[in-house]
């Protein structure tokens, strides 16, 4: 397969680019629509359907005979970027020009699929199959916006194959286990603000500036590519007693080496090349401890806290090992830095039983961000979050049930951005302000036992 990513600066939502706002950093929580109705909590210890194997592989012996499992979440986000961008050069005499670098709508609505399939073997051995994502990001604001120096486009798509295997080890113990097949595409890329044009009328400018400035809109880093990379994950499921639960899962960390290409005018010079490069990312790896717990015949608790290593993403380096190198020979080029912190989430979520045929259900988690302040940036503007869900499940038949769900997701405290860089040894350019946002996920699960 024919690799094209050098840059996927920021990593993978399944099926269709995903955004901030989420999970934490790049993290997509949107497994299921089933478990978005309980804004996923409790979710490494509940098996309502094959979707429960994307959590927690151990839950598979919680289900019998033969199902399936498939659905999807519609994403629409609200993310707005407030501040201001500041030009400093000994070009402008000692001044600094201020210039709007406001940008409404940085992310755009988006589907994300997914499929589950069980089987029961034997009265201990279940086997099962997961396609979805972890993963996710896309950002964007127009080439001649005054950000897009800090970058104009970041996008990733991941899709996860993932094989289970689980053992019922006795009545109340079970084990899980498989391997994460991961894929993924991306993109990343800066492009010359319309300000360029700006410094380039100011009387005095030397002329050889003036020819060395792109013109506003043009590319000066771009890098896309993908990859495939294995990984693995392993559950247990222990039921106290017939009214309560516990499952805990672990989810193994994803090295993804994105190679492909690279061009635009800081790499190529303005000649159009296409370089050859990779760069290592790696998706992190997760944990979640929930519980079940049945209060009375109709009514049911349940919580999670999950933790992510998002240390693990510190920055995107961009390396060039083959013949054809950048403009000066570089041989490797520090793309972003972004220093993340491990991050924490934490949801608590119940669940009504009206009748035989519906089920309501509500659910509220706080979603820690994985950057600190001062690292905080424009292409992955992260943020706390507060998660509040609905849903509900209607059984259509003895074997068919459809669940729905609908969470609105709101940015809280204050989400400063401060980034800086050099134009080409002439200008030091900044960016300061905040970003700031909301985001409603609706989704429908149908799921099948035969």
């Amino acid at each position: 397969m024919k690799k094209k990513i050098v840059s996927l600066a920021l990593t993978a939502a399944i099926y269709a680019p995903v955004f901030h706002l989420h999970a934490a950093g790049f993290q997509l929580a949107e497994y299921s629509a089933t478990g978005l109705g309980r804004a996923f909590a409790g979710e490494a210890a509940m098996a309502d359907n094959a979707s429960a194997q994307g959590r927690n592989p151990a839950l598979l012996t919680q289900l019998q005979g033969q199902q399936f499992s498939f659905g999807g979440i519609y994403v629409m986000p609200n993310v707005d970027i407030e501040g201001e961008v500041n030009l400093a050069s000994p070009l402008l005499g000692g001044q600094t020009i201020t210039i709007a670098g406001d940008a409404n709508d940085v992310a755009d609505n988006a589907l994300v699929p997914n499929f589950y399939y069980s089987q029961q073997l034997s009265e201990q051995w279940y086997l099962g199959l997961a396609v979805n994502s972890h993963y996710g990001l896309a950002t964007g604001v127009a080439d001649t916006h005054a950000t897009a120096i800090f970058g104009n486009e970041t996008a990733v798509t991941t899709v996860e194959f993932n094989p289970n295997l689980a053992y019922q080890l006795t009545e109340d113990l079970s084990v899980g286990a498989g391997l994460r097949l991961v894929y993924g595409d991306g993109k990343i890329s800066a492009s010359a603000p319309a300000w360029i044009d700006t410094i380039k009328a100011i009387p005095g400018v030397p002329v050889a500036i003036t020819v060395a400035l792109p013109p506003a809109g043009s590319s000066l880093k771009t890098m896309e590519g993908d990859d495939i990379a294995l990984g693995w994950k392993l559950g247990a499921s222990w039921q106290i007693n017939p009214a309560h639960r516990l499952g805990l899962a672990y989810h193994s960390g994803v090295k993804l080496e994105l190679d492909g290409y690279a061009g635009g005018v800081v790499y190529d010079g303005g000649q159009d090349w296409q370089i050859e490069g990779y760069v290592p990312l790696e998706l992190p790896a997760f944990t979640e401890l929930a519980s079940y717990h049945q209060l009375t015949d109709n009514w049911a608790l349940h919580a999670s806290v999950n933790w992510t290593q998002w240390h693990v993403f510190k920055q995107l380096v961009a390396y060039f090992p083959g013949q054809q190198k950048p403009v000066g020979d570089i041989a490797s080029d520090l793309v972003k830095e972004e220093n993340f912190k491990d991050s924490w989430r934490f949801a608590l979520g119940s669940s009504y039983w009206l009748s035989n045929t519906w089920s309501l259900r509500a659910g509220v988690a706080l979603d820690k961000t994985a950057v600190d302040d001062e690292h905080r940036t424009i292409t992955i503007p992260d943020s706390d979050r507060l998660w509040l869900s609905v849903g509900t499940g209607y059984q259509l038949a003895p074997t068919l049930l459809l669940d729905m769900g609908v969470t609105y997701i709101k940015a809280v405290g204050e989400a400063p951005i401060n980034e800086e860089m050099t134009l080409l040894n002439m200008a030091q350019v900044s960016f300061n302000g905040e970003t700031r946002g909301d985001v409603w996920l609706v989704g429908a699960q149908l799921s099948y036992k035969m």
